[in-house]
């Protein structure tokens, strides 16, 4: 069972990234956000409430939970969509898998925990990988549009961590998983919708039904259920070996994006990868007791 809810984490973050492409069409970047998550809290919700697993939170969370639904459900798909315009979705999933740093460096900041020589040599290989990963783009032929998407990546991934340091003070405060993801999707959504009135962005219907399809996907499977298989997992196995998932769904996504974006590899872009997934496993390598 363990073994089917690993694979199946990794194959379905994995392969979110290649759907994304498909919401990136006629449809503005922001109406295609909302359209997800406005999906996936809608069905949320109602599931919750039939199994009748539905719980209100109290006044003192929900800033914490708007908060959660600010960084996860809103503000980083944002700019990993933005990000997709410009850069391979398989190599914005390189950038996002790097997330573990930041979520040690955020808890530095906001948790005063203590930073480990393990975590500088992580930061410093992963850091130099990505360097190697984009040596073409930053180098070679200087190319701004790329250098801007691995910039929305960065930012989409510094708001992923934020939202887990928030979303680990909502834990804390017994706050389940599903309910906190269940009401920040629902005030990410409508964080959204309000940024489209604001702007002015259209809302057409699904112009295809590519696009449909990838909504579907995104929304029913890479939201609902893979946060459900994930949270399943770190119940079952802890976070520590859970959270290797993230080591492995770049390779799942670099495969789909050289299958299906074109995605050329390079020997530097290879070492890149290798160092940047490293960096990953510096992250979680622990010590065995004697």
């Amino acid at each position: 069972m363990n073994l089917f809810l690993f694979i199946s984490t990794v194959l379905i973050w994995g392969s979110t990234w290649i759907a994304i492409t498909f919401q990136i069409s006629d449809v503005p970047i922001i109406t295609s956000v909302f359209y997800r998550f406005a999906l996936a809290a809608i069905l949320l919700f109602a599931w919750l409430l039939l199994t009748g697993k539905l719980r209100l939170q109290t006044m003192k969370d929900q800033p914490y939970l708007f908060l959660q639904g600010v960084c996860l459900f809103c503000c980083n798909f944002l700019c990993f969509y933005q990000a997709t315009l410009s850069v391979s979705s398989g190599l914005v999933s390189v950038i996002f898998s790097l997330a573990t740093i930041f979520n040690a460096i955020n808890g530095w900041l906001i948790y005063r925990e203590k930073i480990g020589l393990r975590t500088f040599i992580a930061a410093f290989v992963g850091t130099l990988g990505l360097i190697l990963l984009f040596s073409r783009e930053i180098f070679l032929g200087f190319e701004f549009g790329a250098l801007k998407g691995i910039g929305f990546a960065v930012l989409g991934t510094v708001f992923f961590s934020l939202g887990n340091m928030v979303s680990r003070r909502n834990s804390a405060a017994g706050i389940a998983p599903l309910q906190a993801n269940c009401w920040g999707l629902i005030y990410g959504s409508s964080i959204l919708m309000v940024l489209i009135l604001i702007t002015g962005s259209a809302t057409p219907a699904p112009p295809n039904v590519n696009f449909t399809l990838a909504l579907v996907y995104l929304s029913v499977v890479g939201t609902i259920i893979g946060f459900t298989t994930y949270l399943t997992l770190v119940a079952r196995i802890g976070s520590a070996k859970s959270a290797y998932t993230t080591v492995l769904f770049p390779i799942v996504a670099l495969t789909l994006s050289t299958l299906f974006e074109g995605y050329e590899w390079h020997f530097w872009g290879v070492v890149g990868v290798c160092l940047a997934l490293c960096g990953n496993l510096i992250m979680f390598y622990r010590k065995k007791a004697p």
